[in-house]
């Protein structure tokens, strides 16, 4: 499903889902659509009610599962941290800084070793890459 770009085009994606279109949910996804910094719900609870819409800490869960689970938003762990989410729903990698802890996207590029088929050993149903590193502000 390609991401939602404006305020109207979430609303559809909500109902195109099934979802109903609440403000909770709305502000949600139009924040991670424009902070591609693949926020946590720490990061998001705060910036949620401060520019937006009142939610609780529960709330901004349960709205995230549903979007997750609806298949609008990708919710992931890039180590034993917070799981964070992330509106961009094309496949690609992620490169973290071993600094600052900034979180971005990278373009997808193929492992072919991880394309080859590998009879009794595993079924691998998808994979992403996490290239950790220092970024352009901290190096």
């Amino acid at each position: 499903m390609a991401s939602p770009s404006t305020t109207h085009n979430i609303e559809e994606a909500l109902s195109a889902a099934g979802l109903r279109r609440t403000p909770q949910r709305i502000a949600l996804l139009d924040y991670l659509l424009r902070h591609p910094d693949h926020a946590t719900v720490d990061e998001l609870w705060p910036a949620l009610n401060k520019h937006r819409v009142c939610a609780s800490r529960a709330t901004v869960y349960n709205a995230l599962h549903s979007l997750v689970k609806a298949g609008l938003v990708r919710e992931f762990k890039l180590d034993a941290s917070a799981a964070r989410y992330d509106a961009l729903l094309h496949p690609h990698h992620h490169f973290i800084c071993d600094s600052c802890g900034a979180v971005e996207d990278l373009e997808w590029f193929e492992v072919p070793v991880l394309r080859q088929k590998q009879p009794g050993r595993r079924s691998i149903r998808s994979y992403e890459v996490v290239v950790r590193g220092h970024c352009a502000k901290c190096r």
